[in-house]
């Protein structure tokens, strides 16, 4: 018999490790796909005890609608991740399911912005899809990241976005995010708003490090966001057509403009909190640029929205994934459950 060079048994090894390799790696694969497609049919298939009562049928984004809010149900079962509907007199009345799944959602004047996960067998990708008022996709655009904030104009017609492109969490310095705009009606996007020119006391901020995220939209043309540099945050004040900001104050995160255009609700650093929970609701006065906690002293990483002039809604962790919470924004009061199993609300009309 033959016996093989030491060269040659060597490569021999060499592609018998190489292929078992290749094994190893398809075997998780199909490992990864095969628990995947079995934890999705759980969920599906699972339903959720006492939960709110689901059923499908038509949800509407038209202005001219009965009040209502839209949100990303949360309820084990067959609708679970959907947009679903309740009257905003009845938020824990039965929920109707449209059928189109969002991770993260808004919606105003007709438009929805619908932030999805197109799962892949070990990689997970992200799309915005831009919604008419009957939930009828207009334009779709593929993401970097993670979703994690979504907003749209008072009109309408600009909608922004920010996702998670490294980490997957605020409370750390470890992340980056990217927050974007697109003209719906023009269909300019801007991909990302480090383009744009910020200046600090007048002076230009030159750095590496900028992030942005969280916006919430004035009108058409001027925006509120977070800016992050140099280890702050700050509240910046935007303008779309000429690229430009300014920082307002330090401190705001995640700003979210009153009805009437004169406070924005944020998520504040309290300093002496853990690092993993470091937020607490605050409400800025924009004409003062003083500011007032709420009632609600949890940790709060969210961007609130607004139900009225006097009431602010957001959400916290529950036993299905997140809670829908109330509370006063004059620091009054007490904070109430609004609705179970539910995140990500628009109140429309």
């Amino acid at each position: 018999m033959t016996e093989l060079s030491p060269a040659a048994a060597m490569t021999t090894r060499s592609k018998l490790m190489v292929l078992l390799a290749c094994v190893v790696v398809l075997a998780c694969v199909a490992g990864v796909a095969v628990w995947r497609a079995a934890d999705r049919a759980d969920r599906k298939n699972q339903v959720q005890a006492g939960g709110p009562a689901v059923h499908a049928g038509p949800v509407s984004l038209a202005p001219d609608a009965p009040r209502q809010i839209v949100f990303r149900s949360m309820v084990w079962g067959p609708h679970r991740d959907e947009l679903a509907s309740v009257p905003a007199a009845d938020p824990n009345g039965p929920r109707t399911a449209s059928g189109i799944k969002c991770l993260r959602f808004y919606a105003a004047g007709g438009t929805g912005i619908c932030l999805q996960a197109e799962r892949g067998a070990v990689n997970d990708s992200y799309r915005a899809i831009v919604l008419d008022s009957r939930l009828h996709e207009t334009r779709q655009v593929d993401l970097a990241g993670i979703p994690t904030r979504a907003r749209v104009s008072p009109s309408g017609r600009m909608v922004a976005w920010t996702v998670f492109v490294g980490g997957d969490s605020y409370a750390g310095t470890n992340f980056s995010t990217r927050a974007s705009i697109l003209d719906t009606r023009t269909g300019a996007l801007q991909s990302t708003l480090e383009d744009y020119t910020v200046t600090r006391d007048g002076k230009v901020i030159h750095a590496a490090d900028v992030n942005f995220w969280g916006v919430t939209f004035i009108d058409d043309d001027h925006f509120y966001a977070t800016l992050a540099t140099g280890g702050k945050t700050y509240l910046i004040r935007g303008q779309v057509s000429t690229r430009t900001a300014t920082t307002v104050r330090t401190n705001v995160e995640c700003p979210s403009l009153s009805p009437d255009g004169t406070r924005i609700a944020f998520k504040k650093r309290v300093p002496g909190l853990s690092p993993d929970a470091p937020w607490r609701l605050y409400v800025l006065d924009l004409s003062t640029l003083r500011d007032h906690p709420t009632a609600e002293t949890r940790n709060v990483d969210d961007q609130a929205i607004w139900s009225d002039d006097n009431t602010l809604v957001y959400s916290l962790p529950g036993d299905y994934g997140s809670d829908l919470y109330t509370v006063p924004a004059d620091g009054s009061g007490a904070p109430h459950l609004l609705t179970p199993s539910a995140l990500a609300p628009a109140y429309l009309p």
